[in-house]
């Protein structure tokens, strides 16, 4: 079967319950043309080398075709030096060198928001763990970390809702409508991210929102005011959609391993290994559709053209046999976990030691109250996308909610 084929397959929504066969058959022909000119990239070595390569650009105007060509690009999809630019003020109020305890004293109010959700988890019922839990549990931490106030946490989680619609493809929609109504979104949250700002000015020790734009004393900084706004929608829609997928995803797996379900109550410790080997196994951003050959570009015995889109398709790289020892098995244990969940290079996922965090957490408080926990629906629906592939529901049967 040719790769132009297979990967017509992966994209279609019978394949995305497992679609790990077709990958392992599209790495037969590491670089395959597809039949719209694209080209895509499916073993490890070859990926690891185009998310590194200058040549491929992420500068796309329909990357951004959800915001109506309203709004600039976020700083993915831009290239050096404005992204350079625009990621290091960001990362100013996020991370090292600047922030290096952010992540950290957020471990408190993690703690907080998993206790609370699984407290009102029915006792002795049914629950859908990606309503009731991973839905809401990224949402609360991102509205957090950008200076939300509390009253207007529900009012994120609506427009949450409506950009992954807009992302997220459903069988018999009108693509144009739904790209209208993700558009329409997110002026309406741009509108409020600007008022958010405005009400809070002069103000840094609120949210990241304020001290970003309190941010003067920055070499190439502060950021403007669109750019703010667009970097805060971009967290919003990144930071929770891959949460999302990464704790459904990982649930998903331990239920079908009641064996390292009992080993993470035992051992809690193992659970940043298990994260690791979560992203590798089952990667919450499974595609990167469509980056852009500056010039020929030659990898894996075939010539990219000037001007070609690729698709860089990072879960079949994780499942390379070449890269890893039976790589359809998932072991925490293994010595090689260098995955490409969170991609690589200068695009590198900006919250992967947030999302990290919040897998670790939520995996292991909810091993260890959740009791006699059993799966409703295996394989459970599914989203409509390939790109961001995931669970939409998770129901499960729960004997007891212990303490």
């Amino acid at each position: 079967m040719g790769g132009e084929t297979l990967m017509r397959q992966i994209l279609d929504y019978g394949s995305r319950a497992d679609p790990y066969p077709l990958y392992a058959e599209l790495r037969r022909t590491p670089v395959s043309r597809q039949e719209d000119g694209t080209y895509a990239v499916s073993t490890y070595h070859e990926l690891l080398a185009l998310l590194h390569d200058p040549r491929l650009t992420s500068t796309h105007a329909d990357q951004e075709a959800a915001g109506g060509g309203q709004f600039p690009p976020s700083f993915i999809g831009m290239d050096p030096p404005e992204h350079d630019r625009v990621r290091a003020l960001a990362m100013r109020q996020f991370g090292p060198p600047h922030s290096p305890y952010r992540i950290q004293d957020m471990r408190g109010e993690l703690e907080t928001t998993v206790r609370e959700l699984i407290d009102a988890f029915p006792e002795g019922g049914e629950v859908d763990l990606v309503d009731a839990f991973a839905y809401p549990f990224p949402v609360t931490v991102v509205c957090r970390l950008l200076g939300v106030p509390h009253e207007d946490e529900p009012r994120f989680r609506t427009w949450a809702d409506k950009l992954v619609a807009a992302i997220d493809p459903r069988p018999g929609e009108d693509p144009a409508v739904r790209l209208q109504e993700g558009a329409a979104t997110r002026r309406e949250l741009a509108l409020y991210i600007n008022d958010l700002i405005e009400n809070g000015a002069g103000r840094s020790d609120g949210g990241m929102l304020f001290r970003l734009a309190a941010d003067h004393d920055a070499e190439g900084g502060p950021l403007s005011r669109l750019e703010l706004v667009v970097t805060a929608v971009l967290l919003l829609i990144a930071g929770h959609e891959t949460t999302v997928n990464l704790i459904t995803n990982g649930m998903l797996t331990l239920l079908r391993r009641p064996d390292l379900w009992e080993r993470l109550r035992r051992e809690p410790e193992i659970a940043p290994r298990l994260v690791e080997e979560l992203l590798r196994f089952e990667a919450p951003v499974q595609i990167i559709p469509r980056r852009g050959a500056l010039t020929d570009i030659e990898i894996g015995g075939v010539t990219i053209p000037e001007g070609a889109v690729v698709a860089l398709v990072l879960a079949s790289g994780n499942r390379d046999p070449k890269r890893f020892t039976d790589p359809d098995r998932f072991d925490p244990d293994r010595p090689d976990i260098e995955h490409l969940g969170f991609g690589s290079g200068i695009h590198s996922c900006f919250g992967a030691p947030l999302a990290r965090l919040e897998a670790q957490f939520a995996l292991t408080e909810l091993v260890r109250r959740l009791d006699n926990v059993r799966l409703l629906a295996d394989p459970p629906p599914y989203r409509g996308s390939a790109v961001l592939r995931g669970p939409r529901h998770l129901p499960v049967a729960v004997d007891r909610i212990l303490v």
